[in-house]
């Protein structure tokens, strides 16, 4: 299983009233699948996994891989505060076929380090699928160290991580302390080309769902050695990047999708629809780098 490149953390589409819209959901993977998006995070934050009941997150990863089909990998979202819903969860997206499963660091509960350590080290044990960690202290109020991350490295299926820390700086010191097959994605899509040059091998990306032949492009540039092009492409994607987090994430990414003709306006409470006033100037931005 190839864990690089740009792999996308979709949106979960939803109906004006806030169901889930299983047949737009069908058409954003398709569209995925044909614009070189290397592989898909089903039920991550952007997906809104902490609003969509246990039912519904895994029928999406159900979806979501059997509308992939083998094709590029699925990465199932898992993670919970709780270590046994974390363990339900997985030990589900595993028996449905997920290629692995992103677990992040339990928000609200604010565990120690060695409560982290102790919380993947269970969910590990529990299970055979890969598992993917993912640390968003912005999100989680729990920043897991380096130092932890190389606890769990040398568990045998704790492959990589994920990491929104908000300091690119951070995966050289994973990098320095664990083994070079260890995976390192960027979880800042303003980060990403730092990151690749720091030993990151991809990314999990917001962008991506509103640019994702342009994200594909950006990422396998860099990876093929193609340093200038890359560069090039992260100056027009910079914008993006920033736009679409004026708003609490994914607001903006569902409104431009709306705008695209993806999805409808659905998004489930407590998040609400993109302001009117600041519309304009995330479709400007999306239009100016050639969204559409």
């Amino acid at each position: 299983m190839d864990l690089s490149g740009s792999i996308v953390a979709l949106v979960t589409p939803m109906t004006r009233t806030g169901e889930v819209d299983w047949p737009a959901l069908d058409g954003l993977i398709a569209w995925h699948l044909d614009s070189g998006t290397n592989g898909i995070v089903p039920m991550g934050t952007t997906g809104e996994s902490a609003t969509l009941t246990t039912e519904e997150h895994l029928e999406v990863i159900k979806r979501t891989i059997e509308i992939v089909a083998g094709q590029i990998p699925v990465v199932a979202g898992t993670g919970s505060n709780a270590t046994a819903e974390a363990i339900h969860q997985t030990q589900e997206a595993e028996r449905q076929g997920a290629d692995a499963c992103l677990l992040v660091t339990p928000y609200y509960n604010k565990p120690t380090q060695e409560g982290l350590y102790q919380h993947y080290k269970t969910i590990a044990e529990a299970c055979s699928v890969p598992l993917v960690l993912y640390n968003v202290p912005s999100r989680t109020a729990c920043d897991m160290t380096a130092e932890t991350v190389a606890r769990l490295a040398p568990i045998e299926n704790i492959v990589g991580i994920k990491e929104a820390c908000g300091d690119a700086g951070r995966v050289g010191e994973i990098k320095a302390l664990c083994d070079d097959d260890f995976v390192v994605l960027s979880g800042e899509d303003a980060q990403t080309l730092d990151m690749l040059k720091l030993g990151a091998v991809g990314t999990i990306s917001v962008t991506a769902n509103v640019l994702p032949s342009d994200m594909a492009a950006f990422c396998g540039a860099y990876l093929d050695g193609n340093v200038t092009e890359a560069e090039a492409l992260d100056a027009k994607l910079q914008p993006v990047h920033g736009v679409l987090f004026v708003e609490t994430s994914p607001i903006p990414t569902k409104w431009v999708l709306y705008e695209m003709g993806k999805i409808d306006q659905g998004i489930r409470l407590p998040l609400v629809p993109l302001s009117e006033s600041r519309r304009s100037e995330v479709l400007d931005c999306v239009r100016t780098a050639g969204g559409l």
